[in-house]
């Protein structure tokens, strides 16, 4: 089964956050999905990817499980009419094509923001909850091997994984360098629309651990606290939390502006005081940059440095898909050597079987002495003999002509009759 590689995907180009949210999956349902998978389907190298952008499912198998596979992730999402989303859905049959589309996703050509950097440890702890379920067989531990070495290439030899190309990744960027020399920065995000949220979500996984979540309904703040473990801030002790931190997040969606001059006046600031402010309209009053310590960055200074970094990544997206392309190339080549190593194998054990077969009728009549040079010489002819047909198989499977040749070889030393294991 090893040219039977198979994936089912729902992603953000089909699927909108909505449905993608009915459909995710954390951490404790992807390991027992990957069970339930192990337990229902006869398949093998089964991995589970689910992530804010798509939740996919990668399996080899003789035959088409991807309804079965949908079937099931309704019944443990509890989704009683599942194929209500079949649209969202996307089934790839096709084992180049399925390879081809985790290489992509791994590296992050696939991703909504391009080169996203955090998709490759995603994979990588996709990977580990299939090698700790025992999901993952000799083909799946080589793809994925092969895909971390790949992206240590794109790291090294391109600039795809450089500067932050979305708003939120960009922010998070920008208050890393503005604390960078203040002690455990304390961060303020007031305002968790779709990108407030997006930013707590990122400054979860960057250098910055000090932060407070505050928001008109609460319960909303109580909740993506808990998702990534930050502080929640009553909305009416706004101005205690404006005074205590070091970096003002804003995302507040109003007409007018919420921060005004003579509301930042009055905490007195008296050394620096950065405000960020990712509404439109704009929720920080323009004369709040007039009072002495404060720094305002808005929208548009966050998207061009994001829009710079966009643009060097898409520059280096030739070049990625270029290495993406040697390394399939390469794997593809040791998938084709791993189907024909049966016949090998059993070349291999018809000739052990003809030596010890021999060795049998005369070495009772030797010394020991003479038993291990006789042993060794002959182990010695035997490897010799083998080493030229098992270098032409091997060359032969990357002309595509391998089928030709382990013909040939079954007729000549009878392999379909030969045991798996060697005789004693």
């Amino acid at each position: 089964m090893l040219h039977n590689f198979k994936a089912v995907t729902l992603s953000y180009k089909k699927a909108p956050l909505d449905i993608r949210e009915i459909i995710a999956l954390d951490e404790f349902s992807c390991k027992l999905f990957l069970q339930t998978l192990k337990d229902f389907i006869q398949a093998s190298d089964i991995l589970v990817l689910s992530t804010c952008n798509r939740t996919e499912v990668y399996y080899t198998a003789d035959v088409d499980y991807s309804q079965e596979i949908i079937k099931l992730l309704g019944i443990q999402k509890g989704i009683a009419h599942i194929t209500h989303y079949l649209d969202y859905f996307t089934i790839i049959n096709t084992h180049q094509d399925a390879v081809q589309h985790l290489f992509d996703v791994a590296m992050g050509l696939d991703a909504q923001v391009v080169g996203d950097i955090q998709i490759s440890n995603q994979v990588k702890q996709a990977y580990q909850w299939s090698a700790d379920n025992e999901t993952a067989g000799p083909f799946l531990h080589r793809l994925l091997h092969n895909i971390f070495f790949t992206n240590k290439r794109v790291v090294q030899e391109t600039s795809f994984r450089d500067g932050a190309a979305s708003t939120s990744y960009a922010t998070v960027e920008l208050v890393e360098e503005l604390t960078n020399d203040i002690n455990n920065p304390r961060i303020l995000v007031v305002g968790i629309g779709e990108i407030g949220a997006d930013v707590c979500r990122n400054l979860k996984d960057s250098v910055l651990n000090n932060v407070v979540i505050t928001n008109r309904t609460q319960a909303k703040a109580n909740i993506l606290a808990e998702e990534c473990g930050f502080e929640v801030l009553p909305f009416e002790n706004l101005v205690q939390g404006l005074k205590e931190a070091d970096v003002v997040i804003s995302s507040i969606s109003r007409d007018t502006p919420f921060f005004t001059a003579e509301m930042i006046k009055r905490l007195e600031v008296l050394s620096y005081k950065f405000f960020i402010d990712l509404s439109v309209p704009r929720s920080i009053e323009a004369e709040v940059e007039n009072i002495p310590g404060v720094l305002i960055y808005n929208i548009d200074t966050i998207q061009n440095k994001a829009n710079t970094a966009l643009e060097q990544r898409l520059a280096s997206v030739p070049k990625v898909k270029q290495i993406i392309a040697e390394s399939i190339e390469q794997f593809q080549d040791w998938t084709k050597e791993m189907a024909v190593s049966p016949t090998i194998h059993k070349l291999k054990n018809a000739l052990e079987n003809i030596r010890q077969e021999e060795l049998s009728r005369h070495l009772k009549k030797l010394t020991p002495e003479e038993n291990k040079l006789i042993d060794d010489v002959t182990r010695n002819i035997m490897q010799k003999i083998i080493k030229l047909p098992v270098l032409q198989l091997k060359a032969a499977c990357k002309r595509g002509e391998a089928e030709t040749l382990i013909d040939v070889l079954n007729d000549l030393f009878n392999l379909e009759n030969q045991p798996e294991t060697t005789q004693k």
